[in-house]
């Protein structure tokens, strides 16, 4: 057995995906474990375009073997979410770094991955249902947005949910699904900003087998994946004005093309659209079509930022602290009431999602059970 032979024997009985890429992303090595997560043969895979494999939000967004390969630096522990051959979401937490040849010269990159659903499915137990009972908030805004989404939930009617980043609109995206006659079906996200412009239509509509040079064969997109249940198309502010104009045409008709095909097919999705930019702004401006925000805004719901809703946020750091000792199996975790009221008077530009990472962080600097002051990443206002 020569010496690259038993490599790639050992490579492949390894627990681990692992898969190899050229400079051009193309993949030129993928073991059996990747087989097994991905459910793509390594003959369907070698020679593809990575992306074109894992279908991942952070490939077009911020690719960390790109970055391995670019910065010659490795990358550990980055979790993600690939879309596996049956359009299933399987998440994985990733280590990526450069490939070098014998002389020191970096020839590509090296990824391995592991399948996280288990790690992913205690954390939702922990942290969220994604259910209304969930969402944490007693605020008189928070529970009119509760009583009106109990009867916008189940119905078909297009929602847009508006709000500044961090808000937790996609948290809410997710409820009025779970709390819907399609919750059985698929839920389906896609992020409009994080897709080049030269992309998103095939993620969308998918594409025929020729449609383009490297379309070796047909790929269903998202509105097709989300048949029967729900698309949220995530910050859709940043939609190009053309694809707008094809999203009109699935609104108004229930029909899309594919790339390179003369052939419509039908489609059965409620839309759930959200954005943090102003809408009416954005009309004005000539970058949003005025009857497609007319079309998808059966009706509107704005997140409240958190500044706007501070008696909430006791509630959120209870929710954090109690959600943090049960996942580590500690005894019950506090904060002092200097520390809560910095926070309490703290504006919170990055809204739910900040706060949580600041208690985060405080956390990660305990030396025993009460978050004080020295473990906060904020200081006071003078």
């Amino acid at each position: 057995m020569n010496e690259s032979h038993f490599y790639c024997k050992l490579l492949n009985n390894l627990g681990v995906g692992i898969f190899t890429i050229d400079l051009k992303k193309r993949i030129t090595f993928f073991n059996s474990e990747a087989e097994k997560i991905t459910g793509f043969k390594k003959e369907e895979a070698i020679g593809q375009k990575c992306f074109e494999i894992f279908r991942t939000e952070l490939c077009f967004k911020n690719c960390h073997l790109k970055k391995a390969i670019e910065n010659k630096k490795k990358f550990t522990h980055i979790r993600n979410t690939i879309l596996n051959k049956e359009q299933k979401e399987i998440p994985v937490e990733i280590t990526t770094s450069p490939l070098y040849d014998v002389n020191g010269k970096v020839i590509g990159g090296i990824e391995s991955f592991i399948d996280d659903s288990s790690r992913v499915q205690i954390e939702k137990e922990f942290f969220s249902k994604y259910s209304f009972n969930d969402i944490i908030g007693k605020d008189e805004k928070i529970l009119d947005i509760f009583h009106t989404l109990s009867y916008i939930s189940p119905t078909k009617i297009p929602i847009i949910i508006t709000g500044e980043t961090g808000t937790g609109k996609n948290i809410f995206a997710r409820a009025i699904h779970n709390a819907s006659d399609r919750k059985e079906m698929p839920f389906v996200k896609v992020n409009c900003a994080a897709l080049p412009s030269n992309l998103i239509e095939s993620e969308l509509f998918g594409y025929k087998k020729g449609a383009f040079t490297d379309a070796k064969a047909d790929k269903i997109g998202r509105f097709q994946e989300a048949h029967g249940g729900t698309i949220l198309l995530d910050e859709i502010g940043d939609l190009s004005i053309e694809l707008q104009a094809k999203l009109l045409q699935v609104l108004d008709e229930n029909i899309f093309y594919p790339l390179g095909s003369k052939e419509p097919l039908s489609v059965d999705v409620r839309i759930i659209a959200t954005t943090n930019k102003d809408i009416n702004k954005l009309i004005k401006d000539k970058l949003f079509r005025e009857d497609l925000y007319y079309r998808l805004n059966g009706i509107e719901i704005k997140i409240p930022p958190l500044r706007e809703r501070k008696t909430d946020i006791p509630l959120l750091i209870d929710h954090f602290l109690n959600n943090q000792a049960m996942v580590t199996n500690t005894t019950q975790l506090k904060i002092n009431k200097k520390a809560l009221n910095i926070l309490l008077n703290y504006d919170y530009p990055g809204n739910v999602r900040e706060l949580k990472f600041i208690i985060e962080f405080g956390l990660a600097t305990l030396e025993n059970n009460e978050l004080n002051v020295n473990n906060l990443i904020i200081s006071p206002k003078s």
